[in-house]
């Protein structure tokens, strides 16, 4: 299951820093998660300081 963005996000960077699948990308209002690439390791979770990653539904 992929992770998604929610709109507590910041845009602080952190999350797509550490993507090693580089899934996250810049959107408009907030980032967003690529579900194609996304491996479900939760590293952006694990960063993020408003924890606005979160395994989608």
């Amino acid at each position: 299951m992929a992770y998604i963005i929610t709109d507590d996000c910041m845009m602080c960077d952190i999350c797509r820093l550490e993507c090693p699948e580089e899934a996250i990308s810049i959107g408009d209002p907030r980032y967003t998660i690529n579900p194609e690439l996304c491996t479900d390791c939760a590293a952006c979770a694990e960063v993020c300081p408003v924890d606005a990653c979160m395994p989608a539904n």
